[in-house]
């Protein structure tokens, strides 16, 4: 599933491609919004919340999207055969110059922007938020004490704690702060600075093109310290990186660690 960082830059090619230009055609291809027409508003812009989408139009007018595990945003000149196959199609925005592609969208939905809470406003502080140093760290920390017994691999899942984290900066986040992921969220020494932490590393990765980078070393195989490599050794000790599975439903993921480097 797409992180923070990744729906960041998706945010930044649907702004180049549609704000400031008037949509000729909209096509939700979602049963409930079928007849919906949004052509002849203009595009405002998009805004990232977490792992969501916000694509503000002219009158009032927010399409919210999610790619959840498979989905995708293509943009492409307009008129070209969307990719994908008409099957995968979940939405077309389209203008004179462009069109924006949504394949296999997890969520679609068509809503006021002054109720944009209602698909969003259950989401904790989102570690990209441009306001993220007024307090958001510390927030987001309380919300993963309130439940001191989860374990801290988890709560770092939990969209409603911190918005933006998945099994990439899940496994990055806790390998630099040498945190076990089955340690109880209460046993963190500091959740504040955990918070603050994964906040720099998807800060760090935003604007990065060739895919996540914590190591510094850029060589295939070598750009992240735990995340994909178990059975292989750990750049830092040596030893064995071990993966497997933590959580419970809707949270159960893959996890990456280093029993050396983050012990029980």
């Amino acid at each position: 599933m797409p992180e923070g960082d990744a729906v960041y830059r998706t945010a930044v090619t649907l702004r180049a491609a549609l704000d400031g230009r008037v949509l000729t055609r909209s096509d939700f291809r979602v049963p409930r919004y079928a007849t919906a027409d949004l052509a002849g508003r203009s595009v405002l812009t998009t805004v990232p919340r977490g792992k969501h989408l916000l694509t503000r139009v002219e009158g009032g007018l927010t399409v919210h999207t999610h790619l959840r595990m498979d989905g995708t945003w293509r943009v492409q000149p307009a008129g070209t055969r969307p990719p994908g196959g008409p099957d995968a199609v979940r939405l077309v925005l389209a203008n004179a110059r462009w069109q924006a592609v949504g394949i296999k969208l997890g969520m679609v939905d068509l809503l006021a922007t002054a109720h944009e809470d209602r698909v969003v406003g259950h989401l904790g502080p989102d570690l990209l938020d441009p306001g993220w140093e007024d307090g958001h760290a510390a927030r987001a920390a309380r919300n993963i004490a309130a439940r001191p017994e989860v374990m801290i691999g988890e709560a770092l899942l939990d969209q409603r704690n911190v918005a933006g984290i998945g099994t990439i900066w899940r496994a990055e986040t806790l390998f630099l702060s040498g945190i076990s992921p089955f340690t109880p969220a209460g046993d963190v020494p500091d959740l504040t600075k955990m918070m603050t932490l994964a906040h720099r590393l998807l800060e760090a990765s935003k604007d990065e093109r060739g895919g996540p980078l914590t190591t510094g070393d850029r060589r295939p195989g070598r750009r992240l310290w735990a995340y994909g490599r178990a059975g292989r050794p750990c750049l830092r000790c040596g030893g064995k990186v071990v993966g497997g599975e933590l959580g419970t439903q809707p949270y159960e993921r893959v996890v990456f660690y280093c029993p050396a480097c983050q012990p029980r």
